[in-house]
């Protein structure tokens, strides 16, 4: 039985020399963040597909067990909202092969003009890509989340793809008002959608944003808890990636979330125990 969990990224200043060792080489830090957390989001290749030797180095720094749920480009995505992008699908997937295993899902995020009547679209899309990877569709229009009817019909498309939905969990971030220059700034940027906690597949991902309080931020997460010891005792695999604005602590939460499943879970697999940020010495 194993629950993943992750942050947003591999690398944040905040966590050098403080969780992780200080300096690493860029072909280290992966590595290093994979002894706190056993999944990461692949956010970067939204904004590029990287190079296949990066993608080399990924798998060489990680686990074959390791999750990465890498998004697809925003070019495919947002800019031709998933039409005319056959030639650009394919080189990704290419790229994305060295990951083999690892790459856990490949997450089609969808921007907030993506409505209902887009779902053609978006099923015609789902139709033909290869059956070697699994896919998480994540869709911010209030529509899918407020009427019933474009809820059912959004899981019927997924389900038929066997695709999972992905959940972006920030009401508790929005419950008051930010207190902080980072809660401020994702105050104007973060979707404000319902919480969502209905798993389609036996692989359900969860994104939660919290608040730079890390008391708040567990306070908020506790339904998540209880629905994520659910998830696991049904036989599913779940993965839950921890946000705070400032992401500083975001580490350590992700840690103290798989901590509080274990609690009421104790055969949970552990975590790693994470790499020192000093060298270990003789003397």
């Amino acid at each position: 039985m194993r629950l993943h969990v992750g942050c947003a990224m591999w690398t944040h200043a905040p966590w050098r020399g403080r969780f992780l060792p200080h300096p690493l080489p860029a072909g280290e830090r992966l590595r290093s963040y994979a002894t706190w957390c056993n999944a990461v989001e692949g956010n970067t290749t939204f904004y590029a597909t990287p190079a296949r030797s990066t993608v080399e180095s990924w798998a060489r720094q990680t686990a074959p067990d390791f999750r990465f749920v890498v998004k697809l480009p925003k070019s495919i995505t947002h800019e031709r909202r998933l039409t005319g992008i056959d030639q650009e699908l394919r080189s990704f997937l290419e790229t994305m092969e060295p990951l083999g295993p690892r790459a856990h899902a490949l997450w089609v995020q969808l921007p907030g003009s993506f409505a209902p009547a887009d779902l053609g679209t978006l099923a015609g899309f789902l139709r033909l890509l290869p059956r070697s990877h699994k896919y998480a569709v994540e869709v911010r229009h209030r529509a899918f989340f407020d009427d019933a009817r474009s809820e059912r019909l959004l899981e019927r498309v997924l389900a038929d793809a066997d695709a999972e939905w992905v959940p972006f969990d920030t009401t508790a971030f929005f419950e008051s008002p930010p207190t902080s220059d980072a809660e401020r700034d994702a105050w104007t940027k973060k979707p404000r959608l319902p919480r969502r906690t209905v798993a389609l597949t036996d692989r359900p991902m969860v994104r939660y944003l919290g608040r730079d309080s890390t008391a708040r931020t567990i306070e908020g997460w506790q339904q998540w808890i209880g629905t994520v010891t659910d998830w696991l005792r049904e036989g599913r695999s779940p993965t839950v990636f921890i946000h705070t604005p400032d992401n500083a602590d975001a580490l350590t939460l992700a840690r103290r979330f798989h901590d509080d499943v274990r609690a009421r879970l104790p055969e949970l697999e552990p975590l790693p125990e994470p790499m020192p940020t000093e060298p270990l010495t003789l003397f």
